[in-house]
């Protein structure tokens, strides 16, 4: 019997929301290929949710097949002329092609359709994050403490940047912080980076530099990790709390802002792990997206969808890096065919999608494995 409820609370209290909040942003993604590939009358073979044995699916009139699969850790869209899912142009496969069917080949297209396809699926996830956020902030408004400062800690990195009791936090390297949840998200990302901060200390503007220190902390849901700190707590006082509601435009405008910041956020971040001014525990793969899906999902529908926002936003970053197989690197090798006047040769187009496949899978393992480490050590 307690085998039966471990499995029925794993199964809906986590791979369900973690199923959830990745088909949306799977779905959107590859709807973002496929608006624009039909767009430039390129024929789209299959578009399918998930990898591997088709569950069900339907054949539409145009000759595209919507399919469920039975891995849903992903999807694609294949179009006419692809030897697979990552859209490596099968060449024996377009030599037989008629004439009439190879001007629907996705590779027969001009390079700046071929990129448009290419590109409008990072940026449909970055639309979908911009929609999301600002639906909550139209629904439900936007609600913090204002970032003031009501004591810094001696000896920790807010004291030795300057900063004093009655603050408030105006920016951080130029952007505007309303919230001290804001504040603290900027911090996080940027240990051992110096900060630029634009306080008004009593109505007179004041700048300064903080950089924060790395410290292990808790990040998101109790769970403890590197991050950065810079040691103040912000007041408490109900005066300082603030509800901000939104008509359409100023959320669809603050719904990108929202998105922007994660943006930013997440390439710093990942830029400081690359040059190792930051720590890579935040990392995660499949398993910790899974474990954050069931968290949220606790405290209700609207984290849940707040947290697709976010995800969306994350894979939307990470097809746009410039690995080959990834949508970044097919912009690459477009941008290089530009240049050029022509595409890059096959062998050239064949070693990167090695190289890209092989960094991606390394990728996966390195982030799989983190996940597992953390997974053992906090229920140890």
């Amino acid at each position: 019997m307690d085998l039966l409820l471990s499995a029925y609370s794993l199964i809906v209290g986590t791979i369900i929301p973690f199923l959830f909040v990745l088909t949306i942003v799977v779905f959107f993604h590859e709807l973002g290929h496929f608006a624009v590939a039909r767009w430039c009358n390129i024929k789209v073979d299959a578009f399918s949710v998930g990898f591997g044995r088709e569950i069900f699916g339907r054949t539409d009139k145009k000759g595209t097949r919507w399919k469920l699969c039975l891995i849903p850790l992903g999807g694609y869209v294949k179009f006419a002329g692809d030897e697979n899912a990552a859209s490596v142009p099968n060449r024996e496969l377009i030599a037989q092609m008629s004439e009439e069917d190879r001007k629907t080949a996705f590779i027969a297209k001009p390079v700046w359709q071929r990129a448009a396809v290419v590109a409008a699926g990072p940026l449909a996830n970055f639309l979908l994050a911009i929609v999301i956020f600002a639906t909550l902030f139209m629904s439900y408004g936007k609600q913090g403490i204002q970032p003031v400062v009501e004591e810094v800690f001696a000896g920790r990195a807010a004291e030795r940047g300057g900063l004093q009791a009655g603050d408030i936090i105006k920016e951080i390297d130029g952007r505007e912080i309303h919230t001290f949840n804001e504040l603290r998200q900027v911090v996080l990302m940027n240990a051992n980076t110096p900060l630029v901060f634009d306080v008004d200390r009593e109505g007179t503007p004041v700048t300064l530099t903080v950089t924060p220190d790395a410290r292990e902390k808790e990040v998101f849901l109790g769970e403890r990790q590197m991050a950065g700190d810079i040691g103040l707590r912000g007041s408490t006082d109900p005066q300082y709390v603030v509800r901000i509601k939104y008509g359409l435009f100023g959320a669809l405008e603050e719904g990108a802002r929202e998105t922007y910041r994660i943006m930013d956020g997440t390439v710093s971040y990942i830029w400081g792990v690359i040059t190792q001014r930051q720590s890579a525990d935040q990392l995660g793969g499949p398993i910790r997206v899974a474990q954050i899906s069931g968290q949220v999902a606790e405290l209700g529908i609207m984290p849940l969808i707040s947290l697709t926002a976010v995800l969306s936003v994350s894979i939307g970053l990470i097809n746009l890096a410039p690995v080959p197989i990834l949508d970044g690197g097919h912009l690459v090798f477009y941008a290089a065919e530009a240049l050029r006047g022509k595409p890059l040769s096959e062998r050239v187009q064949d070693v990167g999608f090695r190289i890209g496949l092989g960094l991606v899978l390394m990728l996966m393992v390195f982030v799989t494995w983190k996940d597992i480490v953390r997974l053992v050590s906090n229920n140890s």
